[in-house]
């Protein structure tokens, strides 16, 4: 090899280095912009967020917060919401708080009423708040499954009749209803939970048809194992010994599925993201 054939390419690898390092530097430049616009997309939108003391519902407020999104957080337990609305304010962030058992109608209306007086419309509904036994069908734990269908089912009817006048009316809105890979394929030991995620999706099929033309979009939002305290009130205990057990593998946080949350809220208007299934990489359904 020449001399001069060796600085050619002396010179040519550091010119396609260059290049490259423009085109990272661009690339970052652009990723920066786009980030910005996302964000622009949900700031000072309001959302009113179920179930939000603790779990997934904590973490998508916590994430929207961090977006400029104001967090309406719902929930019974008060001290809990106080907290987190504390982490919130102290980070920058807009957060309100306001005590519901999603299952009592009148007080749902009532929240949604004091939100749009005194914070603004509802721009999303995060229908997060739920609740999950595991039960052998034979052992009939009537009393389970019916606080089952109330909050997974009931609640989230009630959450929808509150909100989506307003949002047919300011033809806008998105709605965020939480569902499960349980909602995709029956469990054993979920007979009836999966039930309820079978009814959430069946609902926002019918509901995503019947609103596309007011601008409003509806996710499903279906996370696999996610470590929640949700799996902490089984009474059946042989169904908890037989079913309970995720296997192997890391199994998701609820950061994960706020991350997914903010993806689908954060697409301009013409996108609807409408299921998200997100599931630990070793535990697919």
């Amino acid at each position: 090899m020449t001399n001069c054939t060796r600085l050619f390419l002396t010179f040519g690898y550091f010119f396609r280095n260059y290049s490259l390092n423009c085109t990272a530097a661009t690339n970052y430049s652009t990723l920066s912009r786009n980030m910005s616009s996302m964000n622009a997309l949900v700031s000072n939108k309001v959302a009113l967020i179920t179930g939000a003391s603790s779990g997934i519902g904590e973490a998508t407020a916590k994430s929207l917060a961090q977006s400029g999104v104001k967090v309406c957080l719902a929930a019974r337990r008060q001290g809990r919401l106080q907290t987190i609305k504390n982490q919130i304010m102290a980070a920058g962030g807009l957060a309100y708080q306001y005590a519901l058992d999603v299952t009592d109608l009148t007080q749902f209306q009532s929240v949604v009423e004091d939100i749009e007086n005194n914070v603004g419309p509802i721009d999303i509904l995060i229908n997060n708040a739920g609740v999950m036994y595991y039960t052998h069908m034979k052992n009939v734990m009537v009393s389970d499954w019916d606080r089952t269908i109330d909050v997974n089912c009931r609640g989230v009817t009630n959450g929808i009749s509150c909100v989506l006048p307003g949002m047919v009316r300011r033809n806008t809105g998105h709605i965020v209803n939480m569902s499960s890979d349980a909602g995709r394929r029956g469990f054993p030991g979920l007979a009836v939970y999966s039930g309820t995620k079978f009814f959430v999706e069946g609902l926002s099929q019918g509901l995503r048809h019947e609103v596309k033309d007011h601008n409003i979009r509806v996710t499903c939002i279906q996370p696999g194992d996610c470590a929640t305290e949700i799996v902490n009130y089984t009474i059946d205990n042989d169904a908890a010994r037989e079913y309970g057990t995720a296997g192997t593998g890391k199994i998701l946080n609820p950061e994960d599925v706020a991350n997914a949350i903010l993806y689908a809220v954060m697409q301009p208007g013409h996108v609807a993201v409408n299921e998200v299934l997100v599931e630990p990489r070793q535990i697919p359904i």
